[in-house]
């Protein structure tokens, strides 16, 4: 009988540690950014916190350069099921036009700003606009302000964009940005930013520096103007059906380190920001703006019903008053 006992507790055994392993949940995150940009390091770091706070019950699978599909295909499909969590920018105000309040120029100073606008109000109001898209935003993440790279000129004042194709996202607040300062707004997808640099289909583009290094468009660009027009975070999202799959203990887990993760990779990105700036200066002309007739150029934005009629009188008037403006 102790030999029979012996056997079956080992046959038992055997059969529970595949049944243990499979239950372990995998989480796919999606990024339109390559490996080694500023996403890669957060969703690492993201990924290292969360296996080490529910060790064994996760297993976190980072995909970048948009493996996983389109950034709009994959967004589409965090609602629908087919995918579980996104990094994303631009992209999201497609979803929850209230996050178009990080296209009006010149609104957040620094990242402080930004962090006391997350922690307001406002941000709650934000994240409430996410309702009945399908997915949760679970934290607010860096990436910074955007600069205008080009290849024809150092653009100093709005005057020296005049005539040129500048890359945007396809959100009409930035096409209209662009052509009101002077360019020739052209929406276009990341993922096709460098060929189209490359082959002389557009002139320009606007990102953080930490992109224009990441992504190389210093191989394909001559110059970058340092205009601080927009600062645009990265917003980590999760689809309701993925996190309706998971136990309530394991949920709040997956949230919550997310919301820890957020003021790590703002001070990351201050810090790299200036790193990155003065690594690039050896590739790529480096200048300053005239920053006063940028923001004056870009003040009629702030009317405009591209921007009001989207983001909302009441999400503006909150935000200005966290960032206390009113």
């Amino acid at each position: 009988m102790t030999q029979l006992r012996k056997t079956l507790f080992t046959t038992a055994a055997a059969i529970a540690l595949p049944l243990a392993a499979q239950a372990q949940v995998v989480l796919q995150i999606n990024s339109s950014l390559p490996e080694g940009s500023f996403a890669h390091v957060f969703l690492q770091e993201y990924e290292q916190r969360l296996e080490a706070a529910a060790p064994g019950e996760i297993d976190v699978q980072i995909f970048m350069s948009n493996t996983l599909g389109s950034e709009e295909d994959v967004l589409q499909g965090l609602g629908l099921g087919t995918h579980h969590a996104s990094l994303s920018a631009s992209a999201i105000a497609q979803i929850n036009t209230r996050t178009a309040i990080f296209d009006l120029p010149y609104l957040f100073e620094d990242r402080a700003a930004v962090q006391a606008f997350a922690a307001s109000p406002a941000g709650d109001m934000l994240r409430e606009g996410f309702d009945g898209s399908g997915m949760v935003l679970a934290a607010m993440w860096d990436n910074g302000f955007r600069q205008i790279t080009n290849n024809v000129r150092p653009v100093v004042t709005p005057e020296d964009l005049a005539g040129l194709k500048i890359r945007t996202p396809t959100n009409r607040q930035r096409v209209e940005m662009f052509n009101t300062l002077g360019a020739n707004a052209t929406p276009l997808s990341f993922g096709e930013v460098y060929s189209a640099l490359d082959q002389g289909v557009i002139d320009g583009q606007e990102n953080p520096a930490n992109v224009v290094d990441t992504a190389k468009l210093f191989e394909v660009q001559g110059y970058m103007s340092l205009s601080n027009h927009v600062y645009l975070p990265t917003f980590l999202v999760f689809g309701e059906p993925f996190l309706n799959g998971l136990d309530e203990g394991l949920r709040e887990t997956v949230l919550s380190v997310a919301a820890e993760v957020a003021p790590w990779t703002f001070d990351w990105g201050e810090q790299t920001d200036v790193e990155t700036i003065a690594a690039l200066s050896d590739r790529i002309e480096v200048n300053e703006v005239d920053f006063a007739a940028f923001q004056q150029a870009a003040a009629p934005l702030y009317d405009s019903p591209t921007f009001v009629d989207v983001i909302g009188d009441d999400m503006i008037a909150a935000t200005r008053t966290a960032l206390g403006l009113e």
